[in-house]
């Protein structure tokens, strides 16, 4: 039968073991930071995105072009509808894709992403937006009733239009500066790969440079 010093002492060696153990075990537990972590919890807003020129048109983009949907909507009767048809759904989807555009930039999801070249997916969305919404308020200024929501509709839509333009003159500026930028970095990377290869194959610089 063990007395107490017996008990302390293998009490202790069983500490000692246990830790030695744990010290040596693979599976440590994590110290990683939650935020550093993927998922929904490491979501944080751009304020810098939101406060740049980008971040400002494309709130103006969304909220315009939810105006003029909200003031399509509220018309009723209309003959012929081809125009109204036509300007619904022009300022359904821009409000749709501008806003999952403001979404991803504001959240900076984009960037989980490289894949993509969100530049020019930016510039094709609000080129198109400019076009497609500058059609449809002239057709529905020329077919409407001269009703408050039809008058309200086509002079949102042709603000809509002016800033998707302003858009898509800063996105084309972006875009050059990105390609300019992709252009400079891969005749950086031909320009080190031939003077490595012109090392390999000439040791006597190998030799004067030792």
């Amino acid at each position: 039968m063990r007395n107490g010093d017996d008990l302390e002492g293998f009490d202790g060696e069983a500490s000692s073991a246990s830790m030695i153990s744990a010290a040596s075990s693979p599976y440590q537990p994590t110290t990683e930071p939650v935020s550093q972590r993927r998922g929904l919890g490491g979501l944080r807003c751009d304020l810098d995105y939101l406060r740049g020129t980008l971040g400002r048109l494309k709130l103006a983009e969304v909220l315009l072009a939810l105006t003029a949907f909200i003031c399509i909507e509220t018309i009723m009767e209309c003959s012929p509808c081809e125009g109204l048809y036509f300007f619904e759904f022009v300022s359904c989807s821009a409000l749709v894709v501008t806003g999952a555009l403001l979404i991803l930039f504001s959240l900076s999801l984009h960037t989980r992403i490289p894949q993509i070249n969100w530049n020019l997916t930016d510039l094709v969305n609000t080129g198109l937006s400019t076009f497609f919404f500058f059609i449809a308020s002239v057709v529905l200024a020329a077919l409407n009733h001269k009703t408050g929501a039809e008058i309200a509709a086509v002079v949102f839509g042709f603000l809509a239009t002016l800033v998707f333009a302003v858009n898509a003159a800063v996105a084309v500026q972006r875009w050059r500066l990105g390609r300019r930028q992709q252009s400079r970095q891969s005749s950086e990377y031909v320009r080190a790969r031939s003077e490595s290869r012109e090392v390999v194959h000439r040791p006597e610089i190998q030799r004067l440079d030792a």
